[in-house]
């Protein structure tokens, strides 16, 4: 491994160490339903149980899809009228399912006092580009025809980390393109250009969790064959921001795709769309997920859904104000 950064919180560095120690192989150097095995190990079977918020309900369920029904999970943190978040999950569009996030759900319906619809689009290689991202506008559209039985109220946002933050960009487009309705989105740590030649992914290649060859091997598995990767349903950076619902951007210093993140909230802002960035010091990709190993992780967490809470609930946040 190579030397990693002092400035990288000593808490995620021991446990960068621990995992570089297991001798496990990376993710592009095994078949992907090895690596969703993998990804549940690290995500589900280490998880610590008496850290997951308890919700009022946590419920199973089947939305549309591009190509047939999905299975979903529905979140309520509490009885009431609530905003609705559709949450799509990161693993490079490859690896992730409804259970390795079920701990980001749980946080920010608990923490953006929000009903969270997590939604188990279809997977790469088996279902290449545009699979995921047809599976994703369907499920937004299913959402918003049904607010008043998910969350009550009738604001509607999409949330996602990494891959889903991609798709949580995608949607957010292509909603405005339709004139549908969407008030907010929130990319954690989003991918956001296919092509990009940012410094991040250089400073952070290697060592930092997600690594450069596996976002490679990410990419692969979800193109396909003969598919242009600057396209904004590939790489929204790419696309026509105005008028998209409001955002909040989060990216982590040691990541690979801090940059990009970066770039995209940039860009929003320059296409007058209301915008919060907030890049965490110290942390690496992944840490929405590693609150139980680090106190700046939770930090970052609470942190993160403190902003889009405001977002979900603009009269609350005049208020405090």
């Amino acid at each position: 491994m190579s030397e990693l950064d002092p400035r990288l919180d000593p808490q995620l560095a021991g446990l960068l160490a621990l995992v570089q120690g297991s001798g496990a192989p990376r993710m592009h150097e095994v078949t992907p339903d090895e690596a969703r095995a993998m990804f549940r190990a690290m995500t589900v079977d280490f998880r610590d149980h008496s850290r997951v918020p308890q919700l009022e309900s946590v419920t199973e369920a089947t939305v549309p899809g591009g190509d047939g029904e999905r299975p979903a999970r529905i979140y309520r943190p509490r009885a009431g009228d609530l905003p609705t978040v559709v949450f799509f999950h990161g693993g490079g569009w490859v690896i992730g399912d409804l259970d390795t996030h079920d701990l980001t759900c749980r946080t920010i319906a608990s923490l953006c006092d929000a009903v969270v619809l997590s939604v188990d689009y279809r997977l790469a290689p088996e279902h290449p580009f545009p699979a995921a991202v047809e599976d994703a506008l369907a499920a937004t559209r299913w959402a918003a025809d049904h607010t008043a039985e998910l969350g009550g109220s009738d604001v509607l946002a999409v949330a996602g980390d990494s891959a889903g933050g991609n798709l949580s960009a995608v949607v957010a487009q292509e909603r405005r393109d339709a004139g549908e309705r969407l008030d907010a989105q929130l990319l954690i740590y989003p991918g956001t250009d296919m092509l990009a030649e940012l410094p991040s992914r250089t400073e952070n290649a290697e060592g930092y969790f997600l690594d450069m060859p596996t976002m490679t091997w990410f990419a692969v598995n979800y193109l396909g064959a003969e598919t242009d990767p600057a396209q904004p349903r590939l790489s929204p950076l790419r696309g026509d921001l105005a008028g998209v619902a409001p955002a909040v951007v989060v990216v982590a210093q040691f990541d690979p795709l801090r940059d990009e993140g970066t770039a995209y909230a940039e860009a929003l802002a320059a296409a007058e769309v209301p915008v919060l960035v907030e890049e965490f010091d110290g942390l690496i990709h992944g840490f929405v997920d590693m609150g139980q190993h680090s106190v700046a992780a939770q930090q970052a967490i609470e942190e993160t859904c403190r902003l889009f809470r405001a977002l979900l609930h603009p009269a609350d946040s005049g208020a405090e104000e």
